[in-house]
């Protein structure tokens, strides 16, 4: 993986603070990882941590930069997408803890027109051992469709 030339910002359409992931730490062809830092003034925070099950929306929020990071390396800009479906979701624990680094890492498996699977994985800074794991579905549609659904 190469460094990656956009902050988290601008490679996703989102506004803070539902931004959730930290940066982006590294872009390939077909892949990209970023990082979030689990604390108190984090989205979805819960006495001492964050649920696991928001590591899909941490996943989606990957693949939409990493789609984000394409469109602004044409010159475009980032642009909604939808999170169609998730496959099997696994994960190790219940919660993840204040400190916790995680890594988010997101790799094209399929992508056709607007259509997009990515094979997704969350791990802890320290080894690559997989905390969390699943297979999103995402759809990305043309500009102008479906304004009105969100908000434009």
């Amino acid at each position: 993986m190469k460094p990656c030339p956009y902050p988290i910002g601008r490679a996703l359409p989102h506004a803070h603070p539902m931004i959730l992931l930290d940066a982006i730490e590294g872009i390939a062809d077909d892949a990209l990882e970023a990082v979030v830092v689990i604390d108190p003034g984090k989205p979805y925070w819960r006495a001492g941590g964050v649920p696991v099950h928001v590591a899909i929306e941490y996943m989606a929020q990957a693949c939409g930069a990493f789609v984000g990071v394409e469109a602004l390396g044409r010159g475009g800009s980032p642009r909604i997408g939808y999170l169609l479906g998730t496959r099997n979701f696994a994960a190790d624990r219940r919660w993840f803890r204040e400190g916790d680094r995680l890594r988010v890492r997101v790799e094209a498996v399929f992508r056709e027109g607007n259509m997009g699977v990515f094979d997704c994985r969350i791990a802890g800074d320290i080894g690559d051992v997989p905390i969390a794991t699943a297979r999103l579905t995402v759809y990305q549609p043309d500009d102008g469709e479906n304004r009105e659904s969100v908000g434009g």
